[in-house]
């Protein structure tokens, strides 16, 4: 069944133009405030129970002094955190789908997550190193990794499943490795490591929110004005280059995007599993539109993440259950669900 789309041209300034699908625009606004309702919520949730109300007024400056230590040093940080993490995952496992053509092709099996995963194993098991230091172990092992699936999946170029292919067996040999480093450990470092795999948000403060903040402030506009080349690339190398994009260039530069923000999520909360796969097949099956629908997989990657950390400490007590195994448990059994459903079409 073809899907129809009705779009509008909106003239910028400068000779330029931006289409805009109404339909997207909305789902984009709908998860968006879902997103920021489930943060308000999140921020009132804990033993030390604030109504939403009285969230809102502590975020505007009225809260009593109780309030805003709660709120802006306690819980806000967490929150920010979980959103930018969301919003990073989410656009990353856009950007990897749309370079692979391929619904699995998301940090979460490429592998990419295990990367970081491995710097900061890395850092923690061999060198007690402190949290900023696991932090850029992580994005180190990020980068090593996402490099290393680029070298070995090249040949004349990176193309769809031998990307996947690729990334399925690095993911397994660094799962391997993950493996071997946690027998080396010592039993604090072992748990330490292990807490850290898990995926989190417990803890999260100001010092995370920053650095992350600013690598999205400058990554996110930067795929967004190479969104266009993306798109074109869908319809095929030869039409893309018929059509003056240069392919390899825009395809190097946002898979190298897609790493960082994938390597600064981990770096940030630990692999938090699924989000990265699940959030841009939401987004594309909410907008009904073609191509990458980066934005739509940004908020919807935002909305999922702090939702999930909602709900666990809602469901199972404050900081008793991880976000990553509540991430997990859904985004399991919806790659299987996505696994029968691309097998039922003959793509698998």
């Amino acid at each position: 069944m073809r899907t129809r789309t009705r779009s509008r041209a909106l003239r910028l300034p400068g000779g330029l133009s931006l289409r805009l699908d109404p339909r997207a625009l909305t789902v984009v606004l709908l998860v968006l405030a879902a997103a920021l309702a489930a943060g308000v919520a999140l921020i009132g949730t804990g033993e030390a129970g604030i109504p939403v109300a009285g969230v809102l007024r502590t975020l505007t400056g009225n809260g009593t002094a109780y309030q805003e230590f709660i709120v802006e040093e306690l819980r806000l940080p967490r929150v920010l955190v979980g959103l930018l993490v969301g919003a990073s995952l989410g656009l990353g496992g856009a950007l990897f789908q749309s370079v692979s053509r391929n619904p699995l092709g998301s940090p979460d099996v490429l592998g990419l997550s295990q990367g970081s995963t491995a710097g900061a194993l890395v850092v923690i098991v061999l060198m007690s190193g402190s949290a900023a230091q696991v932090t850029v172990g992580a994005l180190i092992g990020g980068l090593a990794t996402g490099l290393a699936i680029y070298l070995l999946a090249w040949k004349q170029g990176v193309h769809g499943y031998r990307l996947v292919l690729v990334g399925i067996g690095v993911n397994a040999v660094v799962t391997a490795v993950n493996g071997y480093l946690l027998t080396k450990a010592d039993l604090v470092d072992a748990t330490r490591a292990v807490v850290w795999m898990t995926g989190s948000l417990g803890g999260r403060d100001w010092d995370q929110v920053r650095p992350l903040l600013a690598l999205c402030a400058v990554l996110v506009p930067l795929v967004l004005v190479n969104a266009r080349g993306l798109r074109m690339t869908e319809m095929g190398d030869d039409v893309a280059h018929a059509l003056g994009v240069r392919v390899q260039r825009v395809r190097l530069l946002l898979m190298v995007c897609a790493v960082l923000l994938t390597a600064a999520a981990t770096a940030a909360a630990g692999p938090v599993s699924f989000v990265a796969l699940t959030a841009p097949q939401l987004a594309r099956r909410l907008t009904r539109s073609p191509g990458p629908n980066l934005v739509p997989s940004l908020c919807m990657g935002a909305a999922l993440l702090v939702a999930a950390d909602w709900a666990s400490q809602r469901l199972f007590g404050a900081d008793q259950l991880p976000v990553g195994v509540v991430t997990g448990v859904l985004g399991g059994g919806y790659l299987l669900w996505l696994l029968v459903a691309e097998r039922r079409a003959g793509r698998i």
